[in-house]
């Protein structure tokens, strides 16, 4: 979590979403984002647009839904965010959103495989395809923590897609990344089926890219 998160979650939870809304990534009400508490986790309400969102409206809830004071109601998906953040330490932030291309990719339910190098930046050698379920379902939230299994950003079968790191900051700029690369595969697989880079080549891709640009600097 970044100092600016930590100092004020609330807020920090309000821009993501307006952010979201404000770059196309998201529209109406659809997706949520989270930060992990100490013992808890605080989500977005569920159903409100991001342009009526408050720092007051954020909900506090438990990872077993049981909501800490407020008059809202959490997302829906407080259960995906809740057992992501119980099988994942290294997750402090999630942003979930129903971007057009990755959307249509999990519409047909395809993975992105390496078609390009910078598929490594969820992780791995493919941004995986969860199997669907429900929305709100905790069935929903095991098929994603599954998919995201050793990776930070996973599709989400006829539904949208997923992104967790370590600060919002790193989830949303990860959710954009995400949606690009679908957008490029997208195109790829209309005029024709692409060429994959190898198992070598991106294990080469992968080793160097966790040294990739400037080192973060700590602020008091």
């Amino acid at each position: 979590m970044t100092s600016q998160e930590s100092h004020d979650p609330p807020a920090s939870l309000v821009r993501c979403m307006r952010q979201l809304f404000a770059e196309g990534l998201t529209t109406g009400t659809s997706g949520n984002c989270s930060l992990r508490l100490t013992d808890a986790m605080l989500i977005t309400p569920t159903g409100i647009h991001p342009s009526e969102l408050t720092p007051e409206s954020m909900v506090a809830t438990d990872f077993a839904g049981n909501a800490r004071g407020g008059r809202f109601m959490a997302s829906s998906e407080w259960p995906m965010h809740a057992s992501i953040y119980r099988a994942r330490a290294d997750v402090d932030a999630i942003v979930h959103c129903h971007s057009r291309y990755a959307t249509a990719l999990a519409c047909s339910r395809r993975e992105i495989p390496a078609f390009h190098y910078m598929v490594a930046v969820a992780g791995g050698d493919s941004i995986r395809c969860a199997p669907y379920a429900t929305f709100g379902s905790v069935e929903l939230g095991r098929s994603v923590t599954d998919a995201l299994r050793d990776r930070s950003a996973c599709l989400m079968a006829n539904h949208g897609q997923i992104s967790v790191g370590p600060d919002l900051e790193s989830a949303l700029e990860l959710a954009r990344r995400v949606e690009e690369l679908a957008a490029q595969y997208h195109a790829c697989l209309a005029i024709g089926a692409p060429a994959l880079l190898t198992v070598a080549e991106m294990d080469e891709v992968l080793e160097k890219i966790s040294g990739y640009g400037q080192p973060r600097r700590l602020t008091a």
